[in-house]
């Protein structure tokens, strides 16, 4: 339980300091469609990924709303029970019909206070950083009652509205020369939105310390911290390439296979990496392939990881993964692999839709191998045409009946092509 003059004090500074929070870069987000729907709508995603600044996005849409973040270190405890005073503190205030709350995740039993207010008729958005703990939560006592959002850091179109340049029509050669120089530094930076507008090297090796530390091995009571801070370093330093279980637990010595499999799956539920799966029709083949890791942002995986010259190549792979990700309606994601490679395929329902190739520069030494791979691709798949993304080249082949679309990285990040 909650000490009652200590709620009220953090509600009242809570909701003055939420409602002067600035506005930021507007999200490539249907506002209108959740604002509209009567289903809660919950904000999953890393931290400082603007989950709250999109809160407040929304909020602006709104006259009368109440707001409370329980990462707050005076609400450490706060209980289910404690709702029901909260809300008579509220009540106390004035009429309102919106309720937004922060980081819900930090109390436990949360979902039932929302269902109860979800059906009076309120209308509620809720945020949280782990995913696994959201999704039992919101499975068990929220079903058929909730619209998510993924929140990711910025898109690169996102990025470049901070920059205050422009999204569509870079026609001119001083707009894309701009727009280059602009992704150059996407690609190396990331896109959190207060690392993009600081550069502060130190925010994002804090927020990496955090993560690890609040948000895994706290969470998840995990004694061998410095073998699990080990694996995570070298899963940083290692993304886009093909790993196994057993070679990890034997590389960095650990117990076993297993543990490597807790403690990565424990990251990704807190949004720090994504794990690939080579696509098999054999669901169970699927399930014991080789994996690929690939970090939330390139730059929080570029104060952690040890940084090669020959490191492009990842991190645009790992920045069109996540955009990929970000663009999500549903689909699946996995690699295709046989006698050739095709780094991401694209699954919608039953149906492979979509075939991607990733490569820096397309050079007389590997252009034969990433093209044969995206065919192997599309005659697998049956599909018409796929994509090369890379960093300048742009023209179309056609090699049969099939298509590949080579396009400048930035020109597919911003649809724009």
């Amino acid at each position: 339980m909650i000490n009652l003059s200590t709620l009220e004090v953090v509600v009242q500074e809570q909701q003055a300091r939420f409602k002067r929070q600035d506005l930021s870069v507007p999200r490539e987000i249907d506002y209108e469609a959740y604002f509209k729907t009567e289903l809660v709508v919950v904000i999953t995603g890393i931290r400082r990924s603007g989950k709250s600044t999109l809160l407040r996005q929304f909020a602006a849409k709104d006259k009368n709303f109440c707001y409370l973040s329980f990462d707050d270190e005076r609400l450490i405890n706060f209980d289910v029970n404690d709702f029901t005073l909260l809300m008579l503190l509220w009540q106390k205030g004035g009429d309102f019909k919106s309720i937004y709350l922060d980081e819900v995740q930090n109390v436990p039993k949360w979902e039932r206070f929302v269902r109860r207010i979800h059906d009076e008729g309120y209308k509620v958005f809720v945020t949280g950083s782990n995913s696994k703990l959201l999704s039992s939560e919101l499975g068990t006592h929220l079903t058929g009652r909730y619209r998510q959002i993924e929140l990711y850091p910025f898109s690169f179109g996102e990025y470049l509205q901070l920059c205050k340049l422009p999204t569509k029509n870079i026609t001119t050669t001083a707009k894309q020369a701009k727009t280059l120089h602009a992704f150059d530094a996407y690609l190396q930076h990331g896109g959190f939105p207060y690392y993009c507008k600081t550069k502060e090297r130190s925010f994002l090796t804090m927020l990496y310390d955090n993560i690890l530390y609040k948000d895994v091995l706290f969470r998840f009571a995990i004694r061998e911290k410095k073998a699990f801070r080990e694996l995570a370093n070298y899963a940083m330093t290692n993304i886009t390439k093909e790993f196994s279980y057993e070679n990890l637990a034997k590389n960095l010595q650990l117990k076993s296979s297993i543990t490597v499999k807790d403690y990565l799956s424990n990251m990704e539920e807190a949004y720090l990496f994504c794990m690939l799966s080579k696509y098999d029709f054999s669901l169970k083949k699927q399930h014991v392939s080789n994996k690929k890791l690939y970090a939330i942002d390139n730059g929080l995986r570029n104060v952690v990881a040890f940084s090669f010259s020959g490191d492009g190549g990842k991190l645009l792979e790992n920045a069109v993964f996540i955009e990929l990700k970000r663009r999500n309606n549903g689909d699946e994601l996995y690699f295709h692999k046989d006698k050739r490679e095709c780094d991401f395929i694209v699954r919608n329902g039953a149906s492979i839709v979509q075939a991607i190739q990733v490569c820096e520069q397309l050079t007389p030494e590997n252009r034969q191998r990433e093209v044969e791979g995206l065919l192997e691709a599309l005659e697998r798949y049956k599909l018409p045409r796929g994509s090369i993304v890379t960093k300048d080249a742009e023209l179309t082949e056609k090699h049969g009946k099939k298509h590949v679309d080579i396009v400048p990285a930035w020109k597919w990040f911003l649809n724009n092509f």
